[in-house]
């Protein structure tokens, strides 16, 4: 890796910032000064900035117990987003693994590798998600009976060319509905029960997989453990 590349992904600094502390002589690699931006850094080389050591970023995997009025976007927008609430050096980088809307709270996962992603999202792994719904309207009796089993053999949604893998759903009181996804369309817990008739005024997501919020409130969030990052592979 190049030296000013290499400060730019283990400091604040942009590339061309790096190369302007590099021609200050502030940087020093295996204690020499050194003013070359393409130089290369390699594993073992020891890298200082001002005095201080630097080190590059590893693979971070974090939950968020994400809040209302927060966004799962890598763009700026009307809200905060899900990765500001993150405090970890270049939090930047990461990137929600399945999006919650904005006005839908519960458990929300990041990470910065691509592929651990691809495996908690992918339909083809079946990873379980809960979520709890709020409805506008009792589900009860026939009506219910009737719900379980389309969800079991899965809705084609609106715009949809394929339809819904089988879903679990188990009311928790008559509006509290309690509905298990191995996939994560578009709006799709809304969507599906608006195909039958419903309408969802409050949305959680309770877990992804093995993973639940625990005891982390609303804009807490935590690193996860090795065997919880181990559990999706």
């Amino acid at each position: 890796m190049r030296l000013d590349r290499f400060l730019a992904e283990t400091t604040e600094l942009t590339r061309s910032l790096a190369k302007k502390a590099l021609q200050r002589g502030e940087v020093t690699l295996n204690g020499v000064v050194t003013k070359q931006a393409a130089t290369k850094v390699g594993e073992d080389d020891r890298v200082e900035w001002d005095g201080k050591p630097l080190a590059l970023v590893g693979l971070r995997y974090v939950m968020l117990h994400k809040p209302t009025e927060v966004e799962c976007s890598a763009r700026r927008g009307l809200y905060p987003r899900a990765v500001d609430l993150i405090e970890l050096p270049k939090a930047e980088r990461l990137q929600t693994v399945g999006r919650l809307d904005v006005d839908t709270t519960g458990l929300v996962l990041l990470t910065d590798d691509g592929q651990w992603a691809h495996r908690v999202t992918s339909p083809r792994r079946r990873c379980a998600k809960v979520y709890r719904a709020t409805l506008a309207e009792p589900l009860t009796g026939d009506a219910l009976r009737a719900a379980i089993a389309r969800f079991e053999e899965g809705l084609l949604l609106d715009g949809e060319e394929k339809p819904t893998l089988p879903a679990e759903l188990v009311m928790r009181s008559d509006r509290d509905a309690e509905l298990t996804l191995y996939e994560g369309r578009y709006h799709q817990v809304k969507r599906m029960f608006a195909a039958i008739g419903n309408h969802v005024t409050a949305l959680h997501r309770e877990s992804v997989g093995p993973l639940t919020l625990g005891s982390l409130g609303p804009g807490q969030w935590r690193e996860l453990r090795p065997d919880e990052v181990a559990a999706f592979d």
